[in-house]
């Protein structure tokens, strides 16, 4: 019997027609367009869903959605990054429009099921996974269940306070909003804007505008101070927000996706390097920090998993 899987993301929409075991048959992927909002996300999964409805059918919808939700219900409490989610009914939606059985959960969750049962997470246990794209989250998978802590808590990674230099503890930036894809991004342009002759500059002269941040790291590699200065704070800071999570839950592994994830092996390097001078010395060489082997399609596999 066909399942249908929904990633619900900031940047990107997949919905995908599998089977109960994972296995991506068929897939519809959608660009996110901010001013539309929600309503215009609903429209695009109606799409989806209803060509796979048409062509195979399926029984039941898994969802995972990029912010905050009640993993209970399927009711949205908030969206970070698209309007209009605030508070809608997701579950009770699809299932008024399809009819069949829904099960809706937050995407890192979801990807963290996926990559315990399929990618680099399987065999192990616990198992931590961190997503870096538009946003950050995070998930635990312990046994084989999605760990979700006291109702309505996740596992918030994104929203760690990084401490700054002369400034109370209230006004600490949080995790995402120095380090996700679009953060990244913004640092790049700010970059770029104040010193316009340099290397990263020039890279971004010759490619264009649009997700800047994937530069960073051939501009590191030239000696651009404006580079390197990006990339040894993302990677300091990421580090920082896993030290938290491998003192508070030592996870077996601990996994990275989310387009950020696409800067490849010297980021994870990297942050190895950052974590072995945070981590307690009883811990060391106890945990595996690794890139996702899922890819994009962990989102969609975990939602595939969940209603499984």
């Amino acid at each position: 019997m066909h399942l249908a899987g929904i990633e619900i993301g900031g940047t990107k929409i997949q919905v995908v027609l599998g089977t109960p075991s994972g296995e991506i048959l068929q897939k519809r992927s959608f660009a996110v367009s901010r001013e539309a909002g929600a309503t215009g996300i609903q429209k695009q999964i109606h799409l989806g869903l209803t060509e796979f409805r048409k062509k195979r059918g399926f029984s039941a919808i898994g969802v995972g959605f990029g912010g905050p939700i009640d993993w209970k219900t399927g009711r949205i409490f908030k969206s970070h990054h698209i309007s209009g989610w605030d508070g809608f009914e997701l579950t009770d939606w699809l299932v008024s429009e399809f009819k069949v059985r829904v099960k809706a959960d937050n995407d890192a969750n979801v990807a963290a099921l996926a990559e315990a049962k399929l990618g680099a997470g399987k065999g192990r246990d616990p198992v931590f996974y961190m997503t870096i794209g538009s946003g950050i989250g995070g998930g635990i998978i312990q046994k084989g269940r999605i760990y979700h802590g006291h109702h309505p808590g996740e596992v918030e990674i994104g929203h760690t306070r990084i401490p700054f230099p002369n400034l109370p503890p209230a006004q600490w930036p949080i995790l995402e909003n120095l380090c996700s894809g679009w953060a990244l991004d913004e640092k790049v342009r700010s970059a770029v804007k104040s010193n316009p002759h340099s290397h990263l500059a020039g890279l971004i002269q010759e490619h264009g505008p649009g997700k800047e941040a994937r530069f960073v790291r051939e501009a590191c590699q030239h000696g651009d101070s404006d580079a390197l200065r990006i990339w040894n704070d993302l990677c300091a800071h990421i580090a920082l927000g896993l030290s938290h999570i491998i003192h508070l839950f030592h996870p077996q592994v601990l996994i990275i996706g989310g387009g950020v994830a696409q800067l490849g092996e010297p980021l994870v390097g990297d942050i190895r390097r950052n974590l072995d001078q945070m981590v307690m010395k009883a811990f060391e060489g106890t945990y595996l920090v690794t890139l996702s082997p899922l890819g994009e399609q962990v989102v969609p596999k975990g939602a595939l998993l969940l209603v499984a």
